[in-house]
């Protein structure tokens, strides 16, 4: 298999991630109970912080839509890099393995502080980019025996 196909399911896969992300997390309903008795009391309770008047609610909100607005990033890019990597995805390997490692760490921390939902996810997505990597060998080339440049 190419590490096209394995960078564009990183891609829809991210996408898919931060589109559920957004209608579930950030502008899901809370139901009525201790969810919903927190929720009241992140927004009714304001605070001045540099020169603004906020609340926590403000805040869980924000970060939110930055999780969101990251995840959107990153599946662009991902289908960049697909496209990329139908010359020398070798040259990719670096930038894959540094989201691999990312998404590893990001399903160990949403694991320990969210639930499975967003685990299943980013572990699909960190496989994903590990078999790009893997499909990402050098060509062998008709010059093998030539030496090459530094």
């Amino acid at each position: 298999m190419k590490p096209v196909l394995f960078l564009r399911l990183a891609a829809v896969l991210t996408f898919i991630h931060a589109v559920l992300h957004t209608i579930g997390g950030v502008f899901g309903k809370v139901g009525p109970g201790p969810a919903a008795v927190a929720v009241e009391a992140m927004k009714v309770n304001q605070f001045l912080l540099m020169g603004h008047t906020r609340n926590f609610w403000d805040f869980y909100r924000g970060f939110g839509l930055g999780a969101t607005i990251s995840l959107t990033a990153e599946s662009i890019l991902f289908w960049q890099l697909a496209s990329l990597a139908k010359s020398e995805p070798w040259r990719l390997r670096p930038i894959m393995a540094t989201f691999l490692v990312a998404y590893s760490v990001f399903a160990v921390n949403s694991y320990t502080y969210f639930f499975l939902g967003p685990v299943i996810a980013e572990i699909l997505i960190a496989a994903s980019l590990g078999l790009a990597i893997v499909a990402a060998k050098p060509q062998a080339t008709a010059y093998a025996g030539m030496p090459q440049r530094a």
